[in-house]
């Protein structure tokens, strides 16, 4: 992993605490670095001018999946217990971080409206549990809706509303943490995208949590999540490649959900499942030409998968650079964009 070789820190000034909306300008106001994979030449534009960067032919592929309010507070006879879910794993069953001292298999915790939450085993990784809830289907998602809060850690101190948690073209609910990088998209650019002759393709990836509090992350090779892929986003993506245009995935979780699927000549068939794959540096990327992504802290899952897209050196220059222009980090920060565009 990249992780000992990462010097930079991200000063606290340019951690995006507010939304876009909220700082007076429109979610694809935000600024925009596009980095050439190939020449490793950087550009300087804002987001809503992606449609100058993209060409006629190039599919851009976006993760449609809808934001939960993953925060549930309960209790376990005197003790406040905080509930953070992670993924879904049955229709009464999820996987679950505990903010508490519970977490003894066979314990109850006690929710709103009647709900309880049971410890039954052990999650796929620690210190993550499986929890049976009482109620499931709808009438667990409506309790989720009813009495949970969004997710949202340390360099936030306001509580936002939900849908400031969500893109503007999410639909399917089940990410505890929202796919951030499309949270920039309008239905202006949107439609300035289709008008330059851009595919646009979706695909669900549920966004499990990716971190779990006191300085620790997920093993990225661990962290199962969800996805699934329509019929006619595959059979865009194959087009695609097969017509020379660029596969740019909105996401590092349409990037995982794509190569997931991907078979060695590079054909994306349509599937839905769980993946652990786990993207890092000499990752040989068959589906995917380009991405776009925010700027996140450095944690492994997140650049070790950018440096499968680019020479390590070029990103670290890029995130100095960033950093010197003052470009603001996280989901309601800037945005960088990772694409082949000129040639050797």
């Amino acid at each position: 992993m990249m992780t000992e070789t990462r010097p930079f820190q991200v000063p606290a000034y340019l951690n995006a605490s507010t939304p876009a909306e909220y700082r007076g300008i429109r979610r694809d106001d935000v600024r925009l670095m596009t980095l050439d994979r190939i020449t490793g030449e950087s550009f300087h534009r804002h987001f809503h001018q992606l449609d100058s960067i993209l060409r006629e032919g190039d599919l851009l592929v976006l993760n449609n999946s809808r934001t939960l309010p993953a925060v549930l507070q309960g209790r376990n006879g005197e003790q406040s217990i905080e509930i953070r879910l992670s993924r879904k794993v049955t229709d009464q069953e999820w996987e679950a971080l505990i903010v508490g001292d519970v977490c003894t298999i066979g314990e109850k915790i006690y929710l709103p409206g009647e709900l309880t939450a049971t410890i039954i085993g052990k999650g796929n990784e620690s210190p993550l549990v499986i929890l049976s809830f009482s109620k499931g289907g709808l009438e667990l998602y409506d309790a989720f809706y009813r009495y949970g809060e969004p997710l949202y850690y340390e360099y936030i101190k306001t509580p936002w509303p939900l849908e400031m948690y969500q893109t503007v073209y999410a639909s399917v609910p089940g990410s505890v943490e929202m796919p951030s990088a499309g949270r920039a998209i309008s239905y202006r650019l949107l439609h300035k995208l289709k008008q330059k002759g851009v595919e646009i393709a979706y695909l669900q990836l549920h966004a499990g949590l990716s971190y779990y509090g006191n300085d620790r992350w997920p093993n990225p090779a661990n962290h199962v999540e969800a996805f699934c892929i329509p019929a006619e986003t595959a059979e865009l993506v194959n087009k695609t490649k097969r017509k020379n245009g660029r596969v740019i995935a909105v996401g590092t979780t349409v990037v995982r959900a794509l190569e997931t699927a991907a078979n060695n000549d590079g054909i994306v068939e349509a599937q839905e499942g769980a993946t652990r794959l786990y993207i890092q540096r000499g990752y040989p990327l068959r589906a995917v030409d380009g991405l776009l992504t925010g700027f996140h802290e450095p944690e492994a899952s997140h650049l070790d998968l950018l440096s499968a897209f680019i020479d390590e050196k070029i990103l670290m220059k890029a995130y100095e650079e960033v950093l010197s222009a003052g470009y603001l980090w996280h989901e309601f920060g800037d945005m960088n964009l990772i694409l082949p565009i000129g040639e050797k």
